[in-house]
């Protein structure tokens, strides 16, 4: 880490504390890490109850969440269902936490330079704090909506109250996400507004 020259010793060291924020997103790689571990353990379940393995059957449907008076005797569609949805929502908090690890990183601490690097994001290129606000927005929003359609799946076993707050919830993540986005749309739009006039 290079430090500016042209800094004096107090703003060189409120500036160099942003690295502060290193443990925290090695901390996110290893919380990352584990989300592997947990999608391979659920999946490897899966498999077994398909072949007719009555102890993955129970772990799937405890692990799930599924209500049901007894456990079934083979996997069904709905638990099948619900399982692949569960796969899904680890993928997308993985898919979450890249951006908040890739995209933080690159926005608070340091620069990466990937540039001319063939496998960097497309998304990278252009990011910062407030493209990046949205799309963590739109990523909640994504993990809310699989965890409201495995509620519907299993609706039967649970009560008006419980889906009916899910609903809420989600609801209220939508609109929180488009109030931001329309937000950061009238600062750029002002933004350039105010760069076109000074032209």
């Amino acid at each position: 880490m290079q430090s500016d020259p042209q800094l004096r010793p107090l703003p060189r060291l409120i500036f160099a504390s942003r690295w502060l924020q290193l443990p925290l997103y090695i901390g996110l790689i290893l919380a990352q890490a584990i989300y592997v571990f947990q999608f391979w353990t659920e999946l490897l379940h899966l498999i077994e109850a398909a072949f007719g393995d009555k102890h993955a059957l129970e772990l799937l449907v405890k692990s799930i969440g599924y209500r049901a008076e007894a456990v079934p005797e083979k996997l069904n569609e709905t638990i099948l269902m619900l399982v692949v949805l569960g796969l899904i929502d680890v993928v997308m908090i993985s898919n979450l936490l890249i951006m908040v690890i890739v995209g933080g990183y690159e926005t608070f601490v340091s620069r990466m330079n990937l540039e001319h690097h063939p496998d960097q994001p497309e998304w990278l290129g252009h990011v910062n704090a407030s493209v990046l606000k949205v799309k963590l927005g739109l990523s909640i929003i994504g993990i809310s909506s699989i965890h409201l359609l495995k509620t519907f799946i299993n609706a039967a076993n649970y009560d008006e109250k419980t889906l009916m707050w899910q609903t809420i919830i989600h609801i209220t993540f939508l609109l929180s996400a488009m109030a931001i986005a329309y937000t950061d749309r009238l600062v750029d739009l002002t933004s350039h507004g105010s760069h076109s006039g000074k032209h």
